[in-house]
């Protein structure tokens, strides 16, 4: 079990203790979580908490360690989840680090934008957001085909073992034409993409990243898309 698993507010777990600042602190949670690796500690500007990110979750704590949040705190003037938009920064990841390799291509327009998608052929919600991306226009889709549902193997098999691996998935997800192989193949990118998605935390499908590293797990709107490439373009 994760020491955060069942956390949701508070845990009281250490008091009338006081550490020198961040490296204090990261040392002690470094002691509290030995299983856990801490990224980084840093002072917030509210309430005097420290920020601790851990490789899987960020959470805070008062100077002296009495106390450990878990949550999003929210800038109430504008509403905006700062612990969502840190999480983001903390956990990116570098999209040209992705071994496209592996992934089905899909080029529609001029292919410009980029997203990477996760996704499962026996997954209903792969299967809706499939006809979401139907519609994305100037993009570069790269479908990494992960297989974590019952009886999905075979059928990832059948279509990266296709002559046209697109079509034979494009055909399964949104026509309901099941999945032929004329022969076995080498499935070994499948292999690949598992222990991918496992090295990236990824344990959901359909999880989306866009080439800002934003990680999205779950099915996202036509529009939803679109609005995530408009604000990552006007940040650059």
């Amino acid at each position: 079990m994760k020491p955060f698993e069942y956390l949701v507010l508070l845990v009281l777990f250490l008091a009338n203790s006081a550490y020198a600042g961040e490296a204090g602190i990261r040392a002690e949670m470094e002691k509290k979580f030995p299983y856990s690796k801490v990224i980084s500690v840093s002072k917030t500007p509210y309430f005097g908490l420290y920020e601790v990110a851990f490789d899987d979750q960020l959470v805070y704590t008062d100077e002296k360690m009495t106390y450990l949040f878990s949550g999003n705190i929210f800038d109430m003037h504008t509403m905006q989840n700062l612990t969502e938009a840190r999480e983001k920064q903390l956990y990116a990841i570098k999209f040209d680090t992705l071994p496209i390799d592996l992934a089905i291509k899909n080029v529609k327009g001029n292919g410009k934008r980029k997203l990477a998608v996760f996704t499962d052929p026996n997954c209903q919600y792969c299967k809706k957001l499939e006809k979401e991306l139907v519609n994305l226009t100037n993009a570069t889709i790269y479908i990494f085909v992960l297989p974590i549902l019952p009886n999905s193997e075979e059928k990832a098999r059948a279509i990266w073992c296709s002559p046209d691996s697109l079509k034979a998935w494009e055909d399964h997800m949104l026509r309901g034409v099941e999945p032929q192989s004329e022969k076995a193949c080498d499935t070994a990118a499948l292999t690949k993409i598992s222990m991918l998605a496992k090295k990236l935390k990824i344990n959901v499908t359909p999880t989306l990243i866009f080439e800002d590293g934003v990680i999205r797990p779950g099915t996202l709107t036509l529009d939803q898309i679109d609005q995530h490439f408009t604000a990552s373009s006007q940040m650059n």
